[in-house]
């Protein structure tokens, strides 16, 4: 079987850019931090030049922990690579015709898959999607995941395996809560003593216990995640690796580098290399470039305001004050062209002093 297609059976990776291995070893012994030893073939190595600091999404600041914690944690659902909703804890996709959705655009009933147990062998029931709920809309936790529940009135279990989601409005995104990396589900007899003020003193936030293909043996933040079968999974069948180790550290042209040309590693994430530099390395014949839309997106938003000054009755960021330079298009321009790297034609001495001013 071929390293991506190995990929897939395994673990879900969702990286926008990424690198991965033609031709993984087979028969090169590793010997990795603890007892237990693993040939090459039998472990994925990931290599994130931006390495994970915490394993709990619902506390994490960037795409790179979401993804380490995807690898143990899920969510009730998820989109494939054809925009489909797919189960994942969820026993089906909630529907008009299943019950699961009545609509008014008020309401959502999930179905939870039956006998699933966190990897620590403790069952998983409607009660963690409840209490997953409680640990990331608390204020004082100070979640980043709390604007994603913003909308949501409340969340009850009506039986073991079954979740109502209700709505404080008519919300035709029903499926924005318990669907994807940002909203996976808590184990709740781990954190219940761990809500509020204390979020980020749990235990479970660097060694999580997840109901996913493998579990987490080893984390050093900032460094590595090493993960292992999960013995407890559900579809133990279906899992390529018997180990996956995620390196971190680094930059993102020595991550390329790794894959495409040393072959250190499997995969590499996110590698904003120029292209030129790309091409070069890809001439050794290790791994390729494997590049996709994601869902996510990066941005500037500009402030056509001036936030140094106040109206009479104390406002600031007032339209009544336009901002001093942003306010001009060739210095919006300026700044899109910075962002891709390309030169700015004529650029006047003010041009530049403008956008120097911006940088500064």
């Amino acid at each position: 079987m071929s390293i991506v297609s190995r990929v897939i059976t395994g673990v879900s990776l969702l990286a926008l850019l990424g690198l991965t291995a033609c031709n993984p070893a087979t028969d090169s012994p590793s010997t990795p931090n603890n007892e237990q030893t693993q040939t090459d073939g039998d472990t994925l190595k990931l290599l994130y030049w931006q390495a994970p600091t915490i394993l709990n999404p619902h506390l994490s600041t960037g795409f790179k922990d979401w993804e380490a914690s995807r690898i143990t944690l899920e969510p009730l659902a998820t989109f494939n690579e054809k925009s489909e909703l797919i189960p994942v804890l969820a026993a089906e996709i909630p529907s008009i015709e299943n019950g699961g959705l009545n609509g008014d655009g008020l309401s959502v009933i999930w179905k939870l898959k039956p006998d699933v147990k966190w990897s620590d062998g403790e069952p998983f029931t409607a009660a963690d999607v409840v209490f997953t709920y409680e640990f990331a809309s608390n204020p004082d936790a100070g979640t980043t995941s709390l604007g994603i529940f913003e909308g949501v009135e409340k969340v009850e279990a009506i039986d073991d395996l079954t979740v109502k989601v209700t709505f404080k409005e008519v919300t035709p995104a029903w499926f924005g809560v318990f669907v994807g990396s940002e909203s996976l589900i808590l184990p709740q007899h781990l954190f219940e003593e761990y809500q509020g003020t204390n979020a980020r003193t749990a235990p479970a936030n660097l060694m999580p216990v997840g109901t996913g293909a493998y579990r987490v043996v080893e984390f050093k933040p900032g460094d590595v995640v090493v993960y292992e079968k999960n013995p407890n999974y559900r579809e133990a069948e279906t899992v390529g690796f018997e180990r996956i180790e995620l390196k971190g550290g680094g930059d993102a042209t020595s991550a390329a580098r790794a894959v495409l040309q040393t072959g250190d590693a499997d995969f590499a994430y996110n590698l904003q290399v120029e292209s030129k530099i790309l091409e070069e390395l890809g001439t050794g014949g290790q791994g390729q470039v494997v590049a996709n839309f994601g869902s996510l997106g990066e941005r500037i938003i500009i402030n056509f305001t001036d936030p140094n000054r106040e109206t009479a009755s104390g406002e600031r960021s007032s339209l009544e004050f336009p901002h001093p330079f942003l306010t001009d298009q060739k210095v919006r321009q300026a700044i899109a062209r910075l962002l891709i790297g390309t030169p700015l034609p004529n650029s006047s001495m003010a041009l530049r002093a403008k956008r120097q001013a911006i940088l500064c």
